[in-house]
């Protein structure tokens, strides 16, 4: 991808001209609003327009304090981190086109301040809705709050921006995933938004869990739920906003952008894969065959920005939805994840594992709940022993129960497959140039299984636990060691399990004293072999 930031800013902007993607150019000069900045997806959207749009006017990002942390401080931290490694060298003061607000999404009019209120509502010309609660088993009232009614104030705030082109929503293609075939339309949802706020205003919260699963009918979470009651109020409420909905299947590591492999959570895939590549888990209950349906952060991210060009520019007479999937497309199994990510981690292992990475997918429920006693469970409980034992504090059960926990919430997509219709987002494709489609890419046809399986279990390495390349001859010896310890433990285990339960018959002894003295009698054969060699 060619680069516009040198050190001369006029050269620059000479050699820019006539070389820019008619994507890039169009946000040139722009003044761009992102809900969810500090995010996964959030940071590589904020990165992606500063790099491949150097003169983007301002990029205003909404921000709350949390986790003890103020809003300036969250920010710090965001422009620190590594994905912006590529703008930094080429712009080290990239973070002055950046401009953090103070809101809470939650509250009335979004929290903002009156002065920043009036700047957004005269400056900015597309809003990118990035922001949302992603965990699963989020409870249902704080899932609506944030999900849909911050949605719901944040369209209030657009349809008053005086030079707003484009709004665009960021939902999620599982959004549907009650039905196994899921077109680009937005469905009407069980229930009206505006019912069910009313309902969980008064209800108690205890009242309101025990409704949920009533609530939500057939979809698997409060997540996907609320999502699809958000897209129905971004149709309903959008006004005369030129507005689009993207929907991105389960996002992975990066696939080239801003480097390959990059992933900065333990969310969903990547922190199933650090624990298997660590050895705590060892069974997954899956079907091999189901489709894998990932999709990598950047390739979900171009066509967001392709969408906000597109949206914008060409202003469709009616809402625009496009799903961001592999499945129909290349699709990947799986089974194949498993092979593909074992064999890496077994080449480039993790630091410090509990135990040689090795996995096990099975659909049937008796064999998972078998080998999550043997496999988890039982060396789970033995270490914390071991650690009780030696004056440590335990707490091995307590990160397998909690992994167990991500996992059969993870379970219902690693079991089912979809198919996803693409005729708007081939559609985009086709409106692309090649220069666009080269900056923005989002073709997946292009995308080679093995090797991105193999730079995302690196990024999760690099990454997420910040581990040193360097650092893999010793971790190779680690790995080692604990073969070593598994070879003694099983040897161990069957002796005693010999001597125990078979050995009762003379016949048993006499096998057994049989083996024992030939072993006796190689091991004297090599030793009299090696003090000849001297």
């Amino acid at each position: 991808m060619a680069c516009f930031w040198t050190s001369d800013r006029s050269t620059k902007k000479l050699e820019a001209q006539g070389n820019m993607s008619s994507i890039a150019a169009y946000y040139n000069g722009k003044s761009i609003l992102v809900t969810g900045a500090t995010g996964f997806m959030g940071k590589v959207l904020v990165e992606k327009l500063l790099r491949s749009s150097p003169d983007v006017k301002t990029i205003y990002i909404l921000v709350r304090p949390k986790a003890g942390q103020s809003m300036q401080e969250r920010v710090v931290d965001m422009v620190k981190c590594k994905v912006f490694d590529r703008v930094r060298e080429e712009w080290p003061d990239f973070q002055e086109k950046i401009k953090p607000i103070n809101a809470e999404l939650t509250q009335p009019n979004l929290a903002i301040a009156p002065e920043d209120v009036q700047e957004l509502l005269s400056e900015v010309n597309v809003v990118f809705h990035c922001a949302a609660t992603v965990r699963f088993d989020e409870p249902l009232k704080h899932a609506l709050l944030l999900n849909v009614m911050g949605t719901q104030q944040l369209l209030v705030l657009a349809r008053q921006m005086q030079k707003l082109e484009a709004f665009i929503h960021l939902s999620t293609a599982y959004a549907n995933c009650n039905r196994r075939y899921i077109e680009e339309v937005v469905y009407p949802p069980p229930v009206e938004p505006k019912k069910l706020f009313d309902l969980v205003e008064w209800m108690d919260e205890s009242l309101i869990k025990e409704i949920t699963p009533k609530l939500i009918r057939d979809w698997p979470n409060t997540y996907t739920f609320t999502k699809a009651l958000t897209e129905y109020l971004v149709q309903q409420e959008k006004g005369n906003l030129n507005a689009a909905i993207i929907r991105p299947s389960i996002v992975g590591a990066s696939w080239q952008e801003p480097f390959p492999g990059w992933v900065d959570n333990f969310n969903g895939t990547s922190g199933l894969l650090i624990a298997a590549g660590k050895g705590i888990i060892r069974t997954i209950k899956c079907d091999t065959g189901a489709v894998a349906d990932i999709i990598p952060v950047d390739v979900a991210i171009n066509l967001t920005l392709a969408a906000g060009w597109y949206t914008a520019v060409h202003r469709p007479k009616s809402l625009l939805v496009y799903h961001c999937t592999t499945g129909g497309i290349n699709p990947f199994c799986w089974g194949e994840m498993e092979y593909y990510a074992m064999s890496t981690y077994k080449r480039n292992p993790l630091e410090k594992a509990f135990r040689i990475p090795s996995a096990n997918m099975t659909s049937s429920y008796l064999m998972y709940q078998y080998w999550t006693a043997v496999s988890h469970k039982a060396p789970a409980f033995l270490y914390d022993l071991y650690l009780r034992l030696t004056g440590r504090k335990p707490r091995m059960m307590k990160i397998f129960n909690r992994l167990h926990k991500s996992m059969t919430l993870f379970e219902y997509f690693t079991s089912r497959t979809w198919e996803w219709s693409s005729e708007n987002t081939n559609m985009l494709m086709n409106q692309l140039s090649p220069k666009d489609k080269k900056v923005f890419c989002f073709d997946v046809r292009q995308l080679h299984w093995s090797e991105y399986i193999e730079n995302f279990c690196l990024g999760t390495k690099k990454y997420v636990l910040n581990e040193d390349m360097a650092g893999i001859p010793a971790a190779k010896q680690h790995l080692r060691k604990l073969r070593n310890i598994q070879y003694a433990l099983n040897t161990t285990l069957l002796v005693i399990i010999w001597r125990i339960f078979i050995a009762r018959s003379q016949m048993a002894q006499n096998i057994w004293y049989f083996v024992v003295n030939l072993c006796y009698k190689f091991l004297n054969y090599f030793r009299a072999s090696s003090t000849l060699g001297h």
